[in-house]
């Protein structure tokens, strides 16, 4: 069977109904994906890795120029700042995955988020569009349900919420592994907040047999109106509890901001202003 284009269901869900409002913003996004290729911008990538107290152990921070490539985006690393905690006393360094010890697993565990973390190659936005059901293939295996409208920032928006359409298993990559809302602009169909946070827990003989637990595990992504039907996502970051092999427990925050976006042209020079110093906190609204 051939399978028909999405704008034939247009017709069958209507605008104000929960399904309705998640096929145009799929249909929206899709779109998107390809409108987005035609940027260059700037984008500052922040990790930071907290020990059981709280106190700093690790942070990396990284600006990025990106680039629309054939099949997604390239990042080139513009600028870094890195430091390390070690006897209350904060140490500089200038290169990601930095080694101050024998065996640092922090420093591999920050290099691996830097380099992954809105680096979605798969993506023209640099975002993992698996923890948010916004394009079509996504939205596939996940419920939504209309929540009401209210008042986002001077914006009227829908709230839908959204959950697996099966029971979520850390065995099955081909089912829905997230569930949260997304904030929807009423008049436009695009997503203008979208909050998601991991559906299933890992499983008890994990925890026992390798002492590894996740915890908290969510992400929030904005979304701003930069062109007629182009909005990019602006903000994207999150916070996690992670505990691996016994004796090894951070928690760690992770932020993006997009900013500088412009139209990709051959001859144009891309400059870099290093006087933007986001900070994690200013990331979630």
């Amino acid at each position: 069977m051939i399978p028909l284009p999405l704008w034939v269901f247009l017709t069958l869900s209507p605008a104000n109904t929960a399904d309705g409002i998640m096929l145009r913003v799929a249909i929206n996004q899709d779109r998107a994906q390809e409108m987005r290729t035609a940027f260059v911008y700037h984008q500052n990538v922040l990790v930071r890795l907290q020990r059981k107290n709280g106190k700093l152990a690790r942070e990396e921070d990284s600006d990025f120029v990106v680039t629309p490539g054939v099949n997604g985006v390239s990042r080139e690393q513009v600028a870094f700042h890195g430091k390390y905690v070690e006897h209350g006393k904060e140490i500089p360094f200038d290169k990601s995955g930095f080694e101050h010890k024998g065996i640092d697993i922090d420093a591999d565990f920050a290099k691996s988020l830097l380099d992954d973390f809105g680096n979605d190659r798969n993506s023209r936005d640099g975002v993992d569009h698996d923890c948010f059901p916004l394009t079509s293939s996504e939205q596939s295996k996940y419920q939504f349900h209309l929540e009401g409208t209210e008042d986002y920032r001077g914006t009227t928006v829908y709230r839908v919420t959204f959950a697996p359409k099966r029971k979520p298993s850390i065995y099955d990559d081909d089912n829905g592994s997230w569930e949260g809302e997304v904030l929807v602009d009423q008049e436009e169909f695009q997503p203008v907040l979208v909050t998601s946070h991991l559906a299933w827990k890992i499983p008890g003989w994990v925890k026992v047999i390798f002492g590894t637990n996740v915890q908290q595990l969510g992400f929030k992504v904005t979304y701003q109106k930069f062109d007629e039907g182009l909005w990019f996502p602006v903000t994207y970051g999150g916070e996690f509890k992670l505990k691996a092999v016994f004796f090894y427990s951070r928690r760690v925050g992770l932020s993006m901001r997009n900013s500088g976006f412009q139209r990709a042209d051959v001859a144009s020079k891309i400059t870099y202003d290093s006087g933007f110093p986001w900070l994690l906190s200013a990331l979630i609204p």
